[in-house]
Order: structure tokens, then sequence, then C-alpha cells
């Protein structure tokens, strides 16, 4: 599923405004890129059901030439062809280990980090499997345009237990899959996961 038009539009606009509020200096103009800034708020809000307060300030708390936002999601299965996922503490839903990519870090060690802190697991990290625009596979709307970095990884030791933010990991082959938090993850991803289990030469995908 696609992004729809109107979220397309309000990510736009709200990056329009926040160059604009960055390198504009007459006064008339800022004054102009900030009603465009509360328009970006108004028709996200408006959409999502968000209060316009929460909406504002995580669009506030952008500062400078707005890019895509990008997060790591790690791939991995077991001997028996499950996948690895992991129950989200925020919506008590499903998906695999991962998260935003921290300042210094290499795309491979925030997925090995990602990976420990979610799963007590260690592990290395074997190819990457994609580049994902989120707005390709959207089914809950997000403020933010996202970049996925799709990372297959195998174990190397540790233990399997939850993390401070999720409450929970587990094993799933493709037809036991539990309820996926999809606003990390959606079933087509899901299914493309699996079809690098059982076609390890797949070439990486990337939209």
């Amino acid at each position: 599923m696609t992004a729809p038009k109107w979220l397309e539009w309000a990510q736009q606009l709200q990056a329009v405004a926040q160059a604009g509020l960055e390198y504009s200096k007459d006064m008339f103009d800022i004054e102009r890129f900030q009603q465009i800034r509360e328009l970006s708020v108004e028709i996200m809000a408006e959409y999502t059901n968000t209060p316009l307060e929460k909406v504002s300030e995580l669009f506030a708390n952008e500062t400078g030439y707005q890019t895509p936002k990008v997060d790591v999601r790690v791939v991995v299965f077991n001997e028996d062809g499950k996948l690895l996922m992991v129950r989200e503490l925020l919506d008590d839903c499903w998906s695999v280990p991962g998260g935003w990519i921290d300042i210094g870090l290499t795309p491979a060690q925030a997925g090995l980090k990602e990976l420990r802190e979610e799963t007590g697991l260690e592990g290395r990290v074997v190819k990457l499997i994609g580049v994902w625009d989120k707005r390709k596979n959207q089914i809950v709307p997000h403020p933010y345009h996202i970049y996925s970095i799709v990372l297959l990884c195998e174990i190397t030791g540790g233990s399997l237990t939850g993390g401070p933010e999720t409450t929970a990991a587990g094993w799933f082959g493709p037809d036991e899959l539990p309820e996926l938090s999809h606003s990390r993850v959606s079933p087509d991803q899901i299914r493309q996961m699996f079809e690098f289990r059982d076609d390890p030469q797949k070439a990486a995908v990337f939209d």
C-alpha cells in the first residue's frame, strides 16, 4: 500500500517550510513559511486524528534542510527457517528487530545493536537485502519520510529475551505470523523477507 497523496502533500509542505525557516532572512518570508508549516500540521492532524499540539511538536523539533530519516531492520532466520520477531512495547504487536540509526554508527553496527538490545542475541551481518522507502508499503501514516535499511543477519551468540522497548521475542513461520506492528513493518515486507530465505542469491531490493 503506497502512502496517500495527502500524506505526501503534508510532508512536502513541511519540508518546504522547514527549509524556508532555516534559510530565509526576510521577516515576511519567514511569516509565510511559518503559515505553510502550520498548514502541514493541520493536514496531518486532521487525517490521522492526532492532536494538533502533538503534530506541531514533532514538526517544530525539526530544523535545517529536511531529508528522509533512516532506520534499520534486522532479518534473522533460525535452522527451521522461521523469522525472528519482537513484540513492541508501544503497541503490543510484532515486528522484526530494528529502530532509528544513531549518529556515529554504521548501518551494520546499528542493526546489530538493535538485535542485541531487543532480543538478547548477538549476530553478524550477512548481506544487505533492501533499502525500502516506507511510503511504498505504508499502512499507518507517519509524519516523516523514512528509508529502512534491511539487513540479513545470522546469530553468533546470546540468549533470546525481550528488551527495554520489547516485551517478547520469538520465531515464526510464514503461516503462523502474529499481529504485525504496521507502523514498523507491512505484510508485503514480511513476504519479501521470506523470499530471501528461499533464495539466498536474491538481489537486494530498493524502491
